[in-house]
């Protein structure tokens, strides 16, 4: 589900007219996947991220993140293992389904990549939560990769990739001993295991209980997430911290609120001196079980990040890593096994400012600024930051300043190779917005 950082991301621009980027590039149509799609106004999917989107990371064998998957699915067992729908899906499908309010963020252009105003790239798993559940799954985990437009740096990146998972009861006396026996299980299992648990109440008025669900029902079924759950981040790190009766590992609860599931839960973990925040969580709202023509039926899903476990758990220092074709990373790696990763070598970096002044009465978002930036360098830019931003007090004109850090993860940069890429950056800044070099 979208549940970590699905708000709380980092947003700068200046008001006036907003742009977006891809419409300009790809004339009238543009063909993702093998299939033409007419372009629009909406349309803002970069030729980077298309290039992105064959790669599906998390089924190639050996992979980091192919492992982690596979490491989780290991833990359910009895769940259906999907891993193959189409990136592609409606904005209804991505948003309104899944109750998102139309003035959520996340709807932007600027936060999300649309093909056109009819489709666009999923930013969640959970845009196929209400087609799983009705086509009859009741216990499932699907793992994708998910595009979101967003800064560039050595934690964040356009394209990740989530594991989400489900499991539905029949909200009857029948399903609710299912739901109770399981909790058994799942606490004994738990109650030889070396792990301490700070837990918050399963309802609260913070964290209330659906109107349409019986407050017992509920109590159960977010019981058994937090059993469920416990079970899988002791799966996951209890063997990487050595757990033991004299450091057992850890696990912390905390209430959160989420458009999507009510009551709602953030999970994080104790690992190598301080807290990880693992995943999100929480009962499934009505609406959207109503939604997969899912009558009488109660349940819990979960949405985690792989990147951010795997780069915990192997020690990746930068997430472009993942995306390298290089075998001094690929070929550290077995299938089935969590090694730590050993950096092969340290490239000198190259910073490259640019200034630049906005055409008037408009403005460019950092999010447009970065798809033209990898649009044009790749994985080669480490990082991109606004150093500076300027209105001259008597034209009104606005400046900006940002600073590219150039810096391969695999071989040395020339001076001549970076300041092309430079070149070719402010010229694609005059051609796509107006801009003014300064």
């Amino acid at each position: 589900m979208r549940f970590l950082g699905s708000v709380a991301r980092r947003s700068r621009h200046f008001p006036g007219r907003c742009y977006t980027t891809a419409s300009t590039r790809h004339g009238n149509h543009v063909t993702v996947l093998g299939e033409q799609y007419p372009t629009d106004a909406m349309t803002n999917i970069s030729p980077t991220i298309i290039s992105k989107l064959p790669l599906r990371l998390h089924t190639q064998p050996s992979h980091p993140l192919s492992t982690l998957r596979s490491l989780i699915e290991s833990h359910f067992p009895s769940y259906a293992h999907l891993s193959s729908l189409s990136p592609i899906v409606t904005p209804y499908q991505n948003f309104d389904l899944l109750s998102f309010p139309q003035d959520h963020p996340g709807r932007s252009a600027t936060d999300s990549y649309y093909i056109n105003k009819d489709f666009m790239l999923r930013t969640h798993t959970s845009a196929h939560e209400v087609e799983v559940f009705g086509r009859g799954e009741n216990k499932w985990l699907l793992t994708a990769d998910v595009y979101r437009r967003d800064e560039i740096d050595g934690s964040h990146y356009p394209v990740f990739h989530q594991t989400e998972g489900a499991r539905i009861f029949p909200a009857d006396a029948s399903g609710m001993k299912e739901v109770e026996d399981d909790n058994v299980r799942l606490a004994a299992h738990l109650q030889r295991s070396n792990i301490i648990i700070e837990d918050v109440p399963h309802l609260s008025p913070q964290n209330p209980c659906q109107p349409a669900h019986d407050p017992e029902h509920t109590k159960l079924i977010a019981q058994n997430l937090k059993l469920s759950l416990n079970s899988l981040m002791l799966h996951l790190f209890g063997g990487r911290v050595g757990a033991t009766a004299e450091n057992p590992l850890r696990v912390r609860w905390i209430e959160a609120t989420f458009p999507w599931t009510t009551p709602s839960f953030e999970v994080e973990v104790f690992f190598r001196g301080k807290w990880l925040e693992i995943l999100g969580c929480g009962v499934v709202r009505q609406a959207t079980l109503d939604n997969s023509n899912v009558s009488n039926k109660l349940g819990w899903a979960f949405g985690l990040g792989l990147e951010r476990i795997a780069m915990v758990l192997y020690s990746i220092p930068d997430i472009r890593l993942f995306w390298s074709r290089d075998e001094r990373f690929l070929g550290q790696f077995k299938e089935g096994a969590i090694s730590t990763f050993k950096p092969y070598s340290r490239y000198p970096a190259c910073f490259k400012d640019v200034s630049f002044w906005l055409p008037e009465a408009t403005s460019l978002h950092e999010n447009d600024f970065c798809d033209l930036v990898r649009d044009v360098a790749g994985d080669i830019v480490e990082d991109v930051k606004m150093i500076d931003a300027f209105t001259h007090p008597k034209s009104g004109r606005k400046s900006l300043c940002y600073r590219i850090n150039y810096r391969s993860m695999d071989r040395s940069l020339s001076n001549d190779e970076t300041n092309e890429l430079q070149a070719q950056v402010k010229w694609q800044l005059i051609n796509q917005f107006g801009v003014e070099i300064r």
